[in-house]
């Protein structure tokens, strides 16, 4: 294999393997699995055009300022009303998985501006959008109705194959 063939070959490589980041972030048919939160329950399958079709393309609805649009939420349109579109309208952009940690609290102390009350982490704003949505329009509103539990799951939660026996002295009839 010549060198040109080699650089070739290895572009290609590169973009198949940078294709699924790209569509990862594409709404064209896009089904999503919202994982990156996932520990006792498995990811949530995530149909995002038909979100976009029950929202009647208002973005801002889920997106809040990130889409470039005025956000909903009148909290929020002191600071971001004129907010232009975010690189990312992904919620872990600005939604962080861990937003205790050292290391934020630390990025915070420095900019106190970074962080509000109305801003809560990644879990929290998932559940709280989308179950506020869903206790509105009739969607599923219970952790399993979203989320398979795996097997850590059913061990934290002393079910499925963990769940006590019922038998003498466990308190079951």
């Amino acid at each position: 294999m010549g060198l040109k063939t080699g650089k070739q070959v290895g572009l290609a490589a590169l973009i198949a393997m940078a294709a699924p980041l790209v569509l990862a972030y594409s709404a064209n048919g896009e089904v999503f699995e919202l994982s990156s939160l996932a520990n006792l329950y498995e990811g949530v399958s995530f149909d995002h055009d038909m979100h976009i079709e029950a929202v009647e393309d208002n973005c801002s609805l889920c997106h809040h300022h990130t889409a470039g649009t005025p956000p909903e939420d009148q909290m929020c349109i002191p600071c971001h009303k004129d907010s232009p579109e975010a690189e990312s309208p992904a919620c872990n952009s600005c939604h962080l998985i861990e937003p205790f940690s050292s290391a934020n609290l630390s990025i915070i102390e420095k900019n106190p501006l970074l962080h509000h009350k109305m801003k809560p982490g990644l879990k929290a704003a998932f559940h709280q959008n989308c179950m506020g949505c869903h206790q509105e329009t009739g969607g599923p509103v219970g952790c399993q109705d979203c989320h398979a539990m795996i097997e850590k799951g059913e061990k934290f939660y002393n079910t499925g194959q963990y769940a006590p026996k019922p038998g003498k002295g466990t308190g079951h009839h």
